[in-house]
């Protein structure tokens, strides 16, 4: 693989783990209310999570590719509008800050992994992130679609699981300082609206074509 894909990947997979969601909530919020070692027992989870959704995604993309060629155009679109609304919403006034945890009850190690993965496979972003984002760092004229797919999967994979992991390590702490620094949140959610943002228009404006994919 080129290495342009795997910084791409690396890129966005940054500005979508930075941008708040049910995982980043769920996992901030459990840390803070249970502890660090609750909160790395629910990443578990959410890894797990990330496996089904990769797997189910990669065993699919060849299909698209083999028997469905203008997808490849739509499915750019897709991402590229779903990239526009994650910077709007992160934008906007008003928009959701990075730390907004819930007090939650204490669960068991066992429902802590399961609640893990459950809110990631209930998650929108992460199955928009796979269909939608994936192939456009794909090259199909080289062939091995699915284990590119893989590749490019992991490091987004490695990538959300590091952050997440750093952010449950020290939620209490940034949760606090956050809460009385609102300067510093605007400068987040500035910083990450307006990289997913120049990534939207960069796929929107991206006239390159796919290729069928070959075994």
């Amino acid at each position: 693989m080129e290495l342009g894909a795997l910084l791409g990947i690396a890129v966005v997979s940054l500005g979508m783990v930075l941008t708040p969601g049910p995982n980043m909530i769920y996992l901030a919020s459990r840390a803070i209310s249970q502890g660090r070692r609750a909160g790395l027992v629910s990443l578990m989870g959410t890894f797990v999570g990330f496996i089904v959704y990769l797997t189910a995604t990669c065993l699919g993309l060849t299909a698209i590719f083999a028997l469905v060629p203008a997808a490849y155009t739509a499915i750019k679109l897709i991402g590229a509008a779903y990239l526009l609304w994650l910077a709007w919403k992160t934008l906007k006034p008003g928009g959701q800050a990075v730390f907004s945890p819930k007090e939650l009850p204490q669960d068991s190690n066992g429902r802590l992994f399961v609640m893990g993965m459950v809110t990631n496979l209930l998650n929108p972003k992460v199955a928009i992130l796979y269909m939608s984002l994936l192939p456009q760092f794909i090259e199909p004229a080289h062939g091995h679609v699915i284990l590119q797919s893989f590749v490019l999967g992991s490091v987004q994979i490695s990538i959300s699981i590091l952050v997440n992991g750093m952010i449950i390590m020290g939620a209490g702490a940034l949760a606090a300082y956050l809460s009385t620094r609102p300067a510093a949140v605007r400068v987040q959610r500035f910083v990450t609206g307006s990289v997913l943002g120049a990534f939207a228009v960069h796929l929107a404006a991206d006239r390159s074509k796919a290729v069928l994919a070959t075994p």
